[in-house]
């Protein structure tokens, strides 16, 4: 079960864990202690009797008691003696039960007479005194529980805290841990719905477990020993109903948790429109289309409102539950204890319910303790939803915690040098999803410090064969080696810091520009991550444009700067890690061309003595490359020089003629 897992976890912090136990004893010994101490007490003392009084009266009965058994049963004796056959069989079986009455007779007078001089000695003899005495005791010992129960709260807390925080930080590091097409797959309202209302469900079902449903089970297991003591076997007669009610409960389980599971989900849903609306602003006003997204967000809220109210509903039916089976419980016993205290009799049924004729007083103290039973099972009913609901919340996230990534480190990968002979594609075939192939039979060769540029229609796998080189994925057949090393060897650490990476979807952190600029060189100077934006043609726009300069906030995912600024401070960073590959995927389509050529001239000394793979449909940034691939439908249809190409590739051409005719029509 998931949630075991959690509870592992939490109980590694054995400190707070056996304090929140023994706290959660405590508060259950004294509420058992209150029931069994006070209630009979207050009994006698409104009778206007004295504590001493009654002991002394119940140590002259016990004692009148064994006299009488006593006699009888030298009496019985003597008649046994003389009798035969079925009359001194029937004798014998008299005697045996009235000495088993005698022996619990005098263990009754053996234990008034040790209590006498504690009596005696502590207590007032004044009737009205005593109730004030026992009522301090009673103020004190309910003051000592509830310092005892907020410790126990404080601790659980403190354990589902602890728990929880370790769970989110094994989740977060098992998810960046994941390959790419994880993340596709499972979307970032997903994780984000797993990552915070999950958390906060195992949370709650933890904190739960360690507070309530340890120290409500202990509360009624003192009050049930207690009813033991004065009656183990009229106490079992009450629980009859507990095996209708362990099915009822047991259903109920499975039913909670499937409605919080369902509900969970919905909840990923609602977390998946919002985030795509509010990405999406722009193009939401600019469509006029708040009606629909709205309409989509009231679809996704009331599936959710649905499976919530679903969860109430079985929620509402814990609370009559409990309070049925409890309710059963006494009336039980109230039956069969009236019946035996008002006929003196030990037996129900011919079954012995006690060892002596109960007395009025022990029978309300059995009530009492079942009353004080009635408790802890009303309080189920908030800890079953719960608990139930952590569990649902369990399962969802170890559903994720517990996948291995596509691509892994081998076990004992080989140690690699900076980048120096080639970058080899051998008959490289790829797909994300099975049975769809995005890259065929790939064969590629760049040698060390050459600059390739690949071309091709939209789709036609430029990107995806980028993305297997730093093995955001790995292929389905065929190898890619470094320098001889096929890249499934090498730690993926040690492949990935030899190489700078750029996109045209450009991610910026909400961190300062220069931060930005040293992600990934964090132990790069500012004077350094200045000339790298220097190089990138990003300093006069930082220095300029922006109110803090190299300090000022990017804001959320770069927000607050251009798409060309954007951009430009990502080929900063990439400059700045000094990588031995680079890899540029459209990164100069959002800059101007003013810019663009600027940063032409730069990459024009940037990419030499290191492997560079560009990908572009700009005529411009195709004059830095040594080699251009043209590719169409995942294969690779020709190599060569723009001039080359442009003579014998009808592809390249088109495509030369689209540029050609875009960018005269641009100027």
């Amino acid at each position: 079960m998931n949630f075991n897992k959690v509870l592992r976890m939490a109980m590694r912090y054995r400190w707070t864990f056996m304090g929140s136990i023994f706290c959660a004893l405590a508060v259950a010994v004294l509420w058992g202690g209150n029931i069994g101490g006070v209630y009979p007490i207050m009994q006698v003392l409104l009778k206007g009797e004295s504590v001493q009084h009654w002991v002394a009266k119940e140590i002259a009965a016990c004692e009148k008691k064994i006299a009488d058994k006593s006699a009888e049963i030298d009496a019985l004796t003597t008649q046994a003696s003389a009798a035969v056959g079925e009359e001194k069989s029937n004798l014998e079986k008299t005697i045996a039960d009235k000495t088993l009455f005698l022996g619990f007779e005098k263990k009754a007078l053996a234990a008034y007479q040790f209590a006498q001089p504690y009596v005696e000695q502590y207590l007032p003899h004044d009737p009205f005194k005593t109730i004030v005495f026992v009522l301090s005791i009673l103020l004190f010992s309910t003051i000592v529980k509830d310092l005892f129960l907020v410790a126990n709260s404080v601790l659980s807390a403190r354990m589902s805290q602890l728990a929880t925080y370790d769970l989110r930080m094994l989740f977060f590091r098992r998810t960046l841990g994941m390959d790419l097409a994880a993340f596709g797959e499972d979307g970032t309202a997903d994780l984000m719905s797993r990552f915070t209302n999950d958390m906060n469900q195992v949370g709650v079902g933890v904190e739960t477990l360690f507070g309530k449903m340890i120290r409500e089970p202990l509360k009624l297991i003192a009050c049930l020993i207690g009813a033991a003591v004065i009656s183990w076997r009229l106490l079992l007669l009450s629980m009859v109903v507990a095996p209708v009610a362990g099915y009822l409960i047991q259903w109920l389980a499975k039913s909670l948790k499937r409605a919080n599971r369902r509900a969970m989900e919905e909840m990923a849903g609602m977390f998946g429109t919002l985030e795509e609306v509010f990405r999406s602003i722009k193009i939401v006003k600019a469509f006029t289309n708040e009606r629909q997204e709205r309409r989509r967000f009231h679809n996704n809220t009331k599936g959710y409102l649905r499976k919530a109210i679903r969860i109430s509903a079985y929620d509402s039916l814990v609370h009559p539950m409990t309070e049925t089976v409890g309710i059963a419980a006494v009336s039980v016993a109230i039956c069969a204890g009236a019946w035996m205290v008002l006929n003196h009799q030990t037996h129900l049924l011919g079954l012995r319910m006690s060892e002596r004729p109960m007395e009025l007083e022990s029978l309300l103290l059995f009530f009492g303790f079942l009353i004080g039973a009635a408790d802890p099972l009303r309080k189920f009913s908030d800890v079953f939803s719960r608990l139930q609901g952590g569990t649902a919340a369990c399962d969802r996230i170890f559903s994720r915690l517990e996948r291995e990534p596509k691509t892994v480190d081998p076990k004992t990968p080989v140690p690699i040098t900076r980048h120096h002979l080639h970058l080899v594609f051998d008959k490289v075939k790829f797909g994300y999803v099975p049975g769809k192939t995005i890259l065929h039979d790939l064969n590629l060769n760049v040698r060390a410090g050459e600059t390739i540029a690949i071309v091709g229609p939209n789709g036609c796998g430029k990107s995806t064969l980028t993305h297997l080189v730093p093995r955001f994925a790995d292929p389905d057949s065929g190898q890619i080696r470094l320098d001889g090393v096929p890249l499934t060897e090498m730690r993926m650490q040690d492949l990935r810091r030899q190489i700078g990476l750029v996109t045209q979807e450009t991610v910026l952190f909400e961190d300062t520009i220069l931060n930005n600029i040293r992600y990934g060189s964090p132990h790069a100077t500012r004077e350094e991550a200045i000339e790298a934006a220097k190089q990138a043609h990003a300093h006069s726009f930082i220095e300029r444009d922006l109110p803090q300069g190299y300090d000022t906030d990017a804001g959320a995912l770069g927000n607050r700067l251009s798409g060309g600024q954007r951009q430009r401070i990502a080929l900063a960073r990439a400059i700045l890690r000094n990588p031995s590959i680079l890899i540029l995927d459209e990164a100069t389509s959002q800059v101007d061309l003013e810019s663009e050529q600027a940063i032409q001239k730069t990459l024009e000394k940037f990419v030499r003595n290191r492997t560079t793979i560009i990908v572009t449909h700009r005529l411009s940034i195709l004059a830095l490359a040594d080699r251009i691939i043209v590719m169409q439908d995942g294969r690779i249809i020709d190599v060569g020089r723009h001039e080359e190409l442009l003579a014998r590739c009808s592809l390249y051409g088109r495509l030369h003629q689209i540029q050609f005719e875009d960018l005269r029509q641009t100027a």
